[in-house]
């Protein structure tokens, strides 16, 4: 078990959600906004927890937030602006549009976590999650130079490095659902509902 005082959680809010039409973090499930549900499920797992996001509305939670250096370059420039504001070599990130998202599947990932590798992502139904992984502190430097270079994709990255991919058990991958989407909202909520 990894020390969790070795582990910072950032939480990739800074998204346009040009999809959902309002910011992803403050939608809320039953109530309770995205990004409260990802803070304390992230919360047992690590020592201090970054926000990305250039929304001070973020700032009520009390916790750490960053904007992004490089503005309006996407998930690779929020991932960035983190690990360059992080203490430690270890970093769990998330973005804030996975509000189910449990200790099991962070279990499961801090695990898998392996020192040679620069990264360790999940994968689920055969699609690779970025933005549920552990990066090492140095993978801010990929980052940057792939930013320098006009990419924006954080998965450029994440293929660029030496990655760990662990795929996720069939009945843990519906705690990894994205919610970008109005529709992809109501499917949930209706879920839940049943």
């Amino acid at each position: 078990m990894t020390d969790k005082k070795d582990i910072t959680g950032i939480i990739l809010a800074g998204g346009k959600s040009s999809r959902m039409g309002s910011d992803k973090g403050f939608i809320s499930l039953n109530g309770i906004p995205f990004i409260s549900l990802i803070i304390k499920t992230v919360k047992p797992f690590v020592n201090d927890i970054i926000i990305v996001s250039n929304n001070p509305d973020y700032d009520i939670f009390n916790l750490k937030r960053v904007e992004d250096i490089i503005k309006d370059a996407g998930p690779l420039a929020g991932l960035y602006s983190a690990l360059y504001h992080s203490e430690t070599e270890k970093n769990l990130v998330l973005s804030c549009d996975v509000p189910l998202i449990n200790s099991a599947v962070l279990n499961k990932l801090i695990e898998a976590f392996d020192p040679e590798k620069d990264v360790v992502q999940l994968q689920s139904r055969g699609k690779t999650m970025p933005l549920i992984a552990i990066y090492k502190k140095h993978c801010m430097l990929q980052c940057l130079h792939l930013l320098q270079e006009g990419e924006r994709r954080l998965r450029k990255a994440v293929m660029q490095l030496n990655t760990k991919t662990v795929v996720l058990d069939p009945d843990l991958e519906q705690y990894v659902r994205n919610i970008n989407t109005k529709s992809q909202l109501t499917s949930l909520r209706n879920d839940l509902a049943h």
